[in-house]
């Protein structure tokens, strides 16, 4: 059975690499041809509308999906083909899209969870206490069953939970997804957080484009399982094509709605 890596080969190669990767879900292609990059204590958003391939991008990484072609690279060897848990064992841990809880474990077995794969146990009431300090609602409701939670509190929860395995990169998908724009800001605030603080380096993928590109250092856009479109944040949110389509310029409005109207007027990315 094939290892996770430990060293990484070259200091100078990301961390996490995606090459030429090609996934399916049964006789739909819903990855084609994917090359990605995340430099390690980076943080890089990869963004599109649903159905752009981007949960199915992060399943691959993660293990829960075996591509059909293509490398999945953690530390320059290769990842791909690994059952989910082997790698989350190996540090690349997956927080999904809908949260996911255990409805009906407490708010702090749910984070224990999470602990699954850690080999020394001396470590987690200050892993415990971090996690309670950055999100002092789960404190709160800390012997309250996970179902019972918002859908703010749930993604905490699931934040949380991956936080307790000690990620060496972070895969966040949808974090925004079903909240508030305030409990969006305070999310995305806590992402920051972890990545500054921890040296985390994280991948998320996310529709809100406008939140992402703030937080992020480097950028996706995917189209129909497609990158068409990568770089720095910075120049992602110059490029007017970015700015028209995603982040709601030029009077047409942001939204659901307001990406359908320009999405007809797109023509070909710049």
């Amino acid at each position: 059975m094939q290892a996770m890596p430990t060293d990484m080969s070259a200091a100078t190669q990301p961390i996490l690499a995606v090459k030429n990767l090609e996934t399916w879900y049964g006789l739909v292609n819903a990855i084609k041809g994917v090359n990605l990059d995340l430099q390690a204590g980076h943080i890089v958003a990869v963004l599109g509308a649903n159905g752009a391939g981007k949960t199915t991008l992060l399943n691959t990484i993660a293990g829960v999906i075996d591509p059909f072609k293509g490398s999945v690279e953690f530390k320059g060897q290769p990842i791909h083909g690994l059952d989910p848990d082997q790698v989350a064992r190996g540090g690349v841990v997956l927080v999904p899209e809908g949260r996911q809880v255990f409805p009906f474990l407490s708010v702090r077995d749910n984070l224990m969870m999470g602990t699954f794969a850690r080999a020394s146990r001396a470590e987690l009431d200050a892993d415990l206490a971090r996690v309670f300090g950055w999100f002092p609602r789960l404190l709160e409701r800390q012997h309250q069953h996970g179902g019972l939670l918002s859908g703010g509190e749930q993604q905490m929860l699931a934040i949380g939970r991956a936080l307790m395995a000690r990620p060496t990169v972070l895969l966040l998908d949808e974090p925004s997804l079903g909240l508030s724009p305030l409990l969006t800001r305070e999310i995305f605030a806590i992402v920051k957080r972890i990545n500054t603080e921890l040296h985390t380096s994280i991948l998320v993928a996310e529709q809100n484009a406008a939140i992402a590109l703030a937080t992020a250092d480097d950028g996706y856009i995917m189209e129909l399982g497609r990158v068409v479109v990568a770089g720095t944040c910075a120049e992602l949110m110059a490029k007017d094509d970015v700015k028209e389509f995603y982040l709601g310029g030029a009077g047409h409005g942001a939204g659901e709605d307001g990406r359908r109207q320009r999405w007809k007027r797109r023509k070909t990315w710049r």
